[in-house]
């Protein structure tokens, strides 16, 4: 454990990850000197650079900071970096993102959100909703955009934080309120297995403050029976007995008009202009955790309303003549199943032509028919070749593994250099949504210049 009071300078190795810029924002408004490296540049690290931040893009051993008394790295960097070596063989104490955050938020009432799927979302609509309702601190997986960033600071009243659960990084927090989304399948290539995951979710909610809370999404009440008896628990669902649970949902001129049943009584008419029959679900956890805070119905209902999504989270981009574009970041097939039924609800008369690139070679090989089976669901499939991220490739792995299990008339596989043309013909007055959690990203503004 490191007394963060003593620190005046701060090195971070992989600033432009949406998780370590969200801590480089803490210490650079603490006033405190923050340099860092990144392979890449990218939109973030442009704005860091703008926010005072020095950042470079060279694993250079003359530009690291050698009088930095906090040295942060993401699991990402590789082992043979030069710089991560030279703080390693010169003594430094190297501190990953998460036990850092851990420290940090010990000083604060802490909200930790967790799950396999949603707690970006989940968690910055908690924020919105607390920042609007008397402020907060608050350390997010994804670009809020009523903020346009992964930090928010009005208070010190409540922290809110995203808990990963990659790496178990997620065992460095002891929240005194924690909500968990979900509990499946994925980082299998740290876990192994589903029962692995289901375990270090248990030793996530031990960490959970004597007499704190639980909130649970309903579909993993299994469970429960492995909850420690000190902490008070409730659950969400849909339609259900829960005890928060989202009851009559419609759209109504482009929003979600829906109603939240709660141990209080019922919160009727809430309007959300967020995309996804999803996010519903993740307001009703949102709610609940307000509900727990003490938050009145009027502050819930304006957060809410007022929420404008987050950054690659169901984002839609172009609605003209009746062709739509959206940009999500889904990368588990069963977040592909929730974006391909939300767009079936919200255009149940068009088709859709999706476009995916596969994120990990092992996610892609442990899921591959999982994914197969989602994406069959669309008419019209896409595939990029696999975006690695931190991994090397492994033998007979590449995005043919999707293709051949699909059962889809249309589909085919194209590199980057080639999407924009194999689009332009067969787009109109369609559905057209990028997905993946890779640099898919990078193809929005020349699908959007394109489609207008």
């Amino acid at each position: 454990m490191k007394d963060l009071k003593d620190i005046s300078k701060v090195y971070f190795l992989g600033i432009g990850g949406i998780g370590m810029s969200a801590l480089a924002r803490y210490f650079n408004e603490q006033g405190i000197r923050v340099k860092g490296y990144d392979k890449t540049p990218s939109v973030l690290t442009d704005k860091l650079i703008q926010e005072g931040m020095d950042i470079h893009f060279d694993d250079d051993l003359t530009l690291l900071d050698k009088a930095a008394d906090l040295v942060i790295y993401t699991p990402a960097i590789p082992q043979s970096h030069k710089q991560l070596n030279w703080y390693k063989e010169n003594g430094y104490e190297l501190f990953k993102r998460s036990a850092v955050l851990g420290m940090i938020s010990n000083n604060y009432y802490c909200i930790a959100i967790a799950g396999s799927h949603g707690k970006t979302t989940v968690s910055s609509m908690l924020a919105h909703i607390l920042n609007g309702a008397g402020g907060c601190i608050a350390f997010l997986g994804g670009i809020a955009s009523n903020y346009n960033s992964n930090y928010i600071h009005t208070s010190n009243r409540f922290m809110v934080v995203e808990a990963d659960e990659f790496d178990r990084s997620f065992l460095t927090l002891q929240p005194n309120i924690a909500g968990i989304t979900a509990i499946d399948s994925d980082h299998l290539e740290v876990y192994g297995s589903i029962e692995n995951i289901e375990e270090e979710f248990i030793q996530f909610v031990k960490k959970i403050v004597p007499q704190g809370q639980l909130i649970l999404n309903e579909h993993y009440s299994h469970i429960l029976s492995r909850v420690p008896k000190h902490l008070k628990v409730s659950q969400y669902g849909h339609e259900s007995e829960a005890d928060y649970s989202l009851t009559n949902y419609s759209v109504k001129r482009g929003e979600f008009v829906f109603t939240v049943t709660t141990p209080n009584g019922v919160i009727e008419n809430l309007t959300a202009s967020f995309g996804g029959i999803h996010n519903l679900e993740n307001a009703t956890l949102a709610i609940s955790i307000c509900e727990k805070l003490g938050i009145s119905n009027r502050d819930i209902r304006k957060g809410i309303r007022s929420f404008k999504g987050i950054k690659r989270r169901f984002e839609k981009h172009v609605d003209i003549d009746g062709t739509i574009y959206i940009d999500d970041y889904a990368h588990h097939p069963v977040e592909i199943k929730a974006l391909v039924k939300s767009l079936r609800f919200l255009y149940p008369e068009k088709e859709i032509i999706a476009i995916f690139q596969p994120h990990l070679f092992s996610r892609t090989k442990n899921l591959c028919e999982e994914f197969a089976h989602e994406l069959a669901q669309v008419d019209d499939l896409i595939l990029l070749p696999i975006y690695p991220a931190r991994e090397e490739p492994i033998e007979g792995v590449s995005s043919e593994l999707i293709l051949n299990k699909v059962a889809l008339k249309n589909k085919v596989i194209v590199d980057k250099a080639s999407l924009i043309d194999t689009l332009r013909n067969k787009v109109k007055n369609k559905v057209v949504v990028t997905i993946g959690a890779g640099d898919i990203d990078r193809f929005v503004e020349p699908i959007k210049a394109m489609l207008q």
